[in-house]
């Protein structure tokens, strides 16, 4: 996925585009999480059975996709000892991804909503 996501920001970045559009496109070069882009792939190839997934994209699978990873899933995969660090970067998404397949190698993304839901709820910070 990583280096599905990298030519796919040079290719992006390659056709013109406006300048603000650069802080909304993220890339694993850079170290960034890409919680945009991996949320969107996200909704698009899993498919569940309360409509917040759609799962209309089929040439991908749920197990190929990374955890949409942002300051506040991080938060709460580190206060769950999930992971070693609470620094919301590519290298820990793929780090929590990892983690999550122990418990479903088919679809370990499925967790990212109760992450969420976790830190939203209780307020973890």
């Amino acid at each position: 996925m990583k280096e599905n996501l990298i030519r796919f920001h040079q290719y992006f970045f390659s056709l013109e585009h406006l300048p603000r559009t650069v802080k909304h496109v993220a890339t694993p070069l850079r170290n960034a999480a890409c919680k945009r882009i991996n949320m969107f792939l996200r909704w698009m190839v899993r498919k569940d059975l309360h409509g917040v997934d759609f799962g209309i994209w089929k040439q991908i699978l749920p197990k190929d996709l990374i955890c949409p990873l942002d300051v506040h899933v991080c938060n709460v995969a580190f206060r769950l000892g999930l992971l070693d660090s609470n620094k919301a970067n590519w290298k820990q998404a793929e780090k929590l991804t990892e983690v999550l397949q122990f418990f479903d190698s088919d679809d370990p993304v499925k967790y990212d909503f109760a992450l969420f839901a976790l830190g939203a709820e209780e307020r973890w910070r």
